[in-house]
């Protein structure tokens, strides 16, 4: 009784790891056009600028902005993550990026977010430009900044070169972490 336990204990994981697995290559596979990632970008920065106060001023801070409208993470034990996004310099769309990431731990669901990354220095949007691949913690940190309810981002206060915001469908998302994500250039026209 125990070894059938076991055999059907291993086809369920293998089953749901090839699920995960086929929702992160489905999702690549019906990747957006430019227009279409431009057009979620444009409404994940409007939504944005509505629910955190001092965002316009902050955003025209930044050196760029790389948004992904639409990060799907599922997972079963073994999860992934896939969303594709745009990185804008004054207000401009330059370059298309994916982002890819895989966890192990405690988790089972799907689940959409937001990422919007902030590059406040030159010098580290020049260095994730110019990668082949930029993964967060080998390439550079990203400071992950949280908000209360009502609270408001004061731009005298964050000093890091790249900060992230993390929001899903009700709102900035806490205790998360974007470390071993992956972000690659894609060719888009």
């Amino acid at each position: 009784m125990m070894v059938h336990s076991r055999k059907s204990s291993y086809r369920a994981f293998v089953i749901l790891f090839i699920s995960v697995l086929s929702l992160i290559f489905v999702s690549s596979a019906a990747a957006g056009s430019a227009r279409s990632i431009d057009l979620d970008v444009d409404e994940a920065l409007a939504n944005f600028k509505k629910e955190v106060r001092g965002s316009k001023d902050f955003l025209e801070k930044a050196k760029g902005v790389l948004v992904f409208p639409s990060v799907i993470k599922a997972g079963f034990g073994i999860g992934g993550e896939y969303g594709e996004g745009a990185l804008r310099i004054n207000g401009k769309t330059q370059e298309y990026y994916n982002t890819m990431a895989a966890s192990i731990g405690f988790q089972i669901g799907v689940q959409a977010k937001t990422i919007i990354l902030a590059f406040m220095e030159q010098r580290a949007l020049d260095q994730f430009r110019n990668s082949d691949g930029w993964k967060v913690g080998v390439d550079g940190s990203v400071a992950l900044i949280t908000l209360g309810m009502g609270d408001s981002l004061d731009t005298t206060n964050v000093k890091d070169p790249i900060v992230a915001f993390v929001f899903g469908q009700k709102g900035l998302m806490y205790n998360l972490t974007l470390e071993g994500s992956k972000f690659t250039r894609l060719n888009k026209s």
